[in-house]
């Protein structure tokens, strides 16, 4: 704990909220304003302070106009005080990964798809300001508060980099450590290459995915070392084909993924595409968009009849639907160096 529980002469500290490496993080209070912020605090001994960094990525991310900028935290003020460095910022709600446990670790067709569109729109803004992630998780998306409830924030950029300097893409290189959360990495990423945007987005469909079946095949392994655990991972990983992993799911799913997998190192993602694609299920699905996500809801039994009611919606339409995808993205898998066509099939949903 800092020595004043009044910070700047401006924010007075409230209640722990948490801990990780970074340090401890506390509820606050403005006292001029009465706004309420969320302050983070690591001691400057720490073995890898990130506190100063991830200040100056916020600022670098948000731009001239952060007030312009939905669904990322801003930042109010920065210091170091004696032994500790200080960041005060946003308060935001729980994260999804929290609303994930509290819905009885399963959410309804109709909150990802929900999700899903407001999580490629995040990443898109973070490309565009020539950073990708590195760090794709269920705990690194918050819901925001009051006003700003059915908002989806991106936070913790202690991992970000930047994939554009100079005007330039960064170079492809291999032999790299894994950096990210092994459960939602890429393969590509455990394979050693070099991370880009491509990455991000196979990420996002890892949890995607979690968050409809409640688990991934890759999850629970047991090894002696945390590298051995990496290995395991990885394994299993590249050895679950995509129609596998995605059984049961609309084709919109496989489809995603069979996309980003072939997209190429320096390879913009087609962020639009992908989003109609799912806001097109959405409509197809009779959902309407009235941000009633399954936290909300008084009873999981209600999740559970809407997600018997989808299936036996899409089976009785028995849909089949020629491929969205464009044609150059099904070719050869760059990624993987592999000389397979891969051909993107459309899969009917089986109960």
């Amino acid at each position: 704990m800092v020595d004043s529980n009044i910070i700047n002469s401006t924010y007075k500290l409230g209640t722990k909220l948490g801990s990780g490496s970074f340090g401890k993080i506390y509820s606050a209070t403005n006292i001029k304003t009465n706004q309420e912020v969320a302050v983070k605090i690591e001691d400057v001994k720490s073995k890898s302070p990130q506190l100063l960094y991830e200040y100056r990525l916020y600022q670098n991310i948000l731009g001239d106009n952060p007030d312009l900028v939905e669904g990322i935290p801003r930042t109010h003020y920065f210091c170091s005080q004696k032994n500790h460095n200080i960041l005060v910022m946003d308060l935001l709600g729980p994260s999804l990964e929290d609303l994930f446990s509290a819905s009885c670790r399963k959410f309804s067709l109709k909150t990802v798809l929900m999700l899903i569109d407001q999580m490629i729109t995040r990443i898109e803004f973070l490309h565009s300001r020539g950073y990708i992630h590195r760090d794709i998780k269920p705990d690194n998306f918050l819901i925001g508060t009051a006003k700003k409830k059915s908002t989806v924030y991106l936070i913790d950029f202690g991992l970000s980099k930047r994939y554009v300097r100079d005007g330039k893409h960064i170079e492809f290189i291999e032999n790299k450590k894994l950096t990210g959360t092994a459960r939602y990495a890429s393969v590509n990423t455990h394979i050693g290459y070099e991370q880009s945007r491509r990455d991000d987005m196979e990420a996002l469909c890892y949890v995607w995915i979690y968050f409809l079946k409640g688990s991934l095949p890759w999850q629970g392994l047991r090894a002696n070392s945390r590298q051995g655990k990496y290995e395991k991972i990885k394994e299993v990983k590249m050895s679950t084909e995509i129609e596998k992993l995605c059984a049961g799911l609309p084709p919109e799913f496989p489809n995603y993924l069979y996309y980003v997998k072939n997209l190429k190192f320096t390879e913009k993602p087609d962020y639009e595409l992908l989003k109609k694609m799912f806001r097109d299920l959405f409509v197809r699905m009779d959902y309407v968009m009235d941000y009633g996500f399954d936290w909300l809801k008084k009873s999981r039994m209600s999740i559970e009849a809407e997600n018997q009611k989808n299936l036996k919606k899409i089976e009785d339409a028995n849909i089949i639907e020629e491929d969205k995808i464009p044609d150059e993205k099904k070719g050869a898998n760059n990624r993987n160096r592999s000389s397979d066509r891969m051909v993107v099939t459309v899969y009917l949903i089986r109960s």
